[in-house]
């Protein structure tokens, strides 16, 4: 018998004398997997030099979570918790400065007197501030979160927490449109309207929405918060 075939009968995947490791298993891989060669064949790095959630270089696809898990190949999901103080965190980054920049605009404070039944003046008092004021704060809230989500997925609390806003089926950053309207669901109803109940509805919701924890504003953009390294 010659040295140089392998013994008759010996499974290709195990015969000694292959002169090729045999290839990978699995398929074309998860794009959560890290690429055999590294950063260096060539391609393209997802947003922070790592894969599409937490830093593991995707090698391609669609995204998708595998088997009948929904969760499989994520990052662990951002706790409702966390989520909460880094929203208040990015509400006191930008909520001071617009304070300061308040002053100027002044507040303005209305006084009716009107007579009940039996005669006695009744004085009532409102404040508020200024209609251009709120429009520019609806404007630099929407504007900040907007930005900041697009360029990394994270506001300043949320880099603070070690959070990331994500799209759901890839893990890939969110687009401006999807960032936008992400903005403008979560803080619309907040700076309007009903700030306390607003936040309440939204953490609940969070806290109970399975399986990825989404608010209203996560729904509506697709998008989930994740945790990073």
């Amino acid at each position: 018998m010659s040295t140089d075939q392998p013994p008759p009968g010996m499974p290709p995947e195990n015969d000694p004398f292959r002169k090729y490791p045999p290839p990978p298993q699995g398929g074309a891989g998860s794009p959560y997997d890290p690429p055999p060669g590294g950063a260096g064949d060539g391609g393209s790095l997802p947003p922070y030099g790592g894969g599409p959630y937490d830093g593991g270089y995707g090698s391609g696809g669609t995204g998708g979570f595998g088997g009948n898990d929904p969760l499989a190949g994520m990052p662990p999901l951002a706790s409702t918790g966390k989520r909460f103080l880094a929203r208040l965190v990015d509400l006191l980054v930008v909520g001071i400065p617009l304070a300061i920049l308040s002053i100027p605009f002044g507040t303005y404070r209305e006084v009716t007197e009107t007579t009940d039944d039996f005669g006695d003046t009744i004085t009532q008092f409102s404040s508020g501030k200024s209609l251009l004021f709120q429009v520019l704060s609806i404007v630099v809230y929407i504007a900040y979160d907007t930005l900041m989500t697009k360029k990394t997925g994270q506001t300043l609390g949320k880099r603070l927490m070690g959070l990331r806003v994500a799209m759901l089926n890839d893990g890939t950053l969110p687009p401006t449109n999807t960032a936008l309207v992400r903005a403008a669901v979560l803080l619309l109803p907040a700076l309007l309207c009903c700030p306390c109940l607003w936040w309440v509805i939204t953490l609940v919701v969070i806290a109970v929405d399975k399986p990825y924890h989404q608010g209203v504003h996560d729904k509506a953009a697709k998008t989930v918060v994740v945790t990073v390294a």
